[in-house]
């Protein structure tokens, strides 16, 4: 087998790659490890942000995302008897959008099935071979058990963190930080208790109330490191959501309802430079991995793809490696800030335990609702910085 860009990863950002290197001429083959249907149904991110909703648009793919997607303005911030909105709209004129990843997913499969896009599922034993040289490829068992070589001028490696890109990359340096704490996420078949997002900080514990759709809504609860979600009943979730949430305040009331999926999501920082090894070039979580409180890892995931595309065209199609010599560089910038942003609002809205921590806090949040200049900050972060450059300075 040979083509042009062998791509490692047919979640988001690799499906998304083959799709922009289709439209500027460049030919890839998609391999995965995991089933067409597991892929389809993993449950993760929903919030799109402006950046990422233009890169869909342009690519021809937000067709059902305008249609039954959700845009919202803005977001709740909220403390104990406080709530307040902050407008991205009216303080930077993007918005962010409800879409989940699954219908990101199905968008793409959809749209790379159309036009004949080679994947292969069910893969195992996938292997990164001379990616030092001009002359990379890729070995695998195809679902059949039948041993293959696929031959490509560059490897793109979009499959996570824990595929076989990552490890076939030596990093010049990796940074992490790994929180003392994780999210207790649950999917309830109820209607949103609110129109916007709620992020509220609470002396328990951080709460947040999202939604995936009109009648399916996503809820998250600040828990201890290594909670078992067994542990966690239906009821004690609910109680929990409603004290945090600020049930009854002003009047509010939360919408309790059936449970369909519980899950513990340890909270962690990891990014790793360069994201470029000879042929090969990582894009994603197989580059980095922020926490889920600033909304970044899909929309992080959507903005590597978009820069190496546009590189992986020059390099191959035009005969200009400037764009791939620069993609780590220029990716990264994003990547920080972005990192940076993840980092702020965690540390803002999760508690610690101690009085100091949260008397920081609380003058956080205050200065950030109640000036212009923070309010906008935070809106300009959130609903996503153009993608190739860096936060304004």
């Amino acid at each position: 087998m040979r083509t042009q860009v062998a791509i490692i990863g047919a979640g988001p950002a690799g499906l998304l790659l083959s799709h922009l290197l289709a439209q500027g001429g460049v030919d890839s083959v998609v391999l995965e490890t995991r089933s067409e249907q597991y892929v389809a149904a993993r449950i993760r991110a929903g919030i799109l942000e402006h950046s990422s909703v233009e890169v869909l648009r342009s690519a021809g793919l937000d067709t059902r995302l305008r249609a039954e997607g959700d845009e919202h303005r803005g977001i709740y911030l909220q403390w104990p008897h406080e709530r307040h909105h902050l407008d991205f709209v009216g303080l930077t004129g993007r918005s962010v959008w409800v879409y989940g990843q699954t219908e990101v997913q199905k968008d793409l499969v959809a749209a790379r099935k159309a036009v004949g896009q080679e994947i292969h599922y069910e893969v195992s034993g996938t292997a990164l071979h001379d990616v030092s040289s001009d002359r990379p490829h890729v070995t695998f068992t195809d679902r059949d058990g039948a041993a293959r070589r696929l031959d490509a001028e560059v490897i793109a490696g979009c499959d996570g963190s824990f595929g076989p890109s990552r490890a076939a990359a030596p990093a010049a340096r990796t940074y992490e930080r790994v929180y003392p704490y994780s999210w207790l996420g649950i999917l309830a078949d109820v209607a949103p208790s609110t129109d916007e997002l709620i992020y509220a900080w609470h002396p328990h514990g951080f709460a947040l109330h999202s939604m995936r759709s009109a009648t399916v809504s996503r809820l998250y609860l600040q828990v201890p490191t290594g909670t078992d979600p067994a542990t966690w009943s239906d009821e004690r979730i609910w109680d929990e959501l409603a004290v945090r949430l600020g049930h009854g305040q002003d009047g509010w009331r939360l919408t309790p309802g059936p449970i369909t999926e519980r899950s513990v999501l340890p909270m962690r920082s990891h990014v790793r430079t360069p994201m470029r090894h000879g042929s090969l070039f990582l894009a994603g979580d197989a580059a980095h991995i922020v926490p889920p409180t600033g909304a970044k890892g899909l929309n992080l995931a959507i903005a590597d793809v978009a820069l190496l595309s546009r590189a992986l065209i020059a390099r191959l199609r035009d005969g200009d490696p400037g764009p791939a010599e620069a993609y780590s560089d220029t990716a990264q910038r994003r990547v920080w800030r972005c990192t940076h942003f993840s980092w702020w609002m965690t540390t803002m809205l999760h508690t610690s335990g101690e009085e100091f921590d949260a008397e920081l806090q609380l003058a956080q949040l205050r200065w950030v609702t109640s000036s212009r200049a923070g309010a906008t900050g935070l809106a300009e972060n959130y609903a996503g910085l153009p993608i190739g450059l860096d936060a304004p300075r």
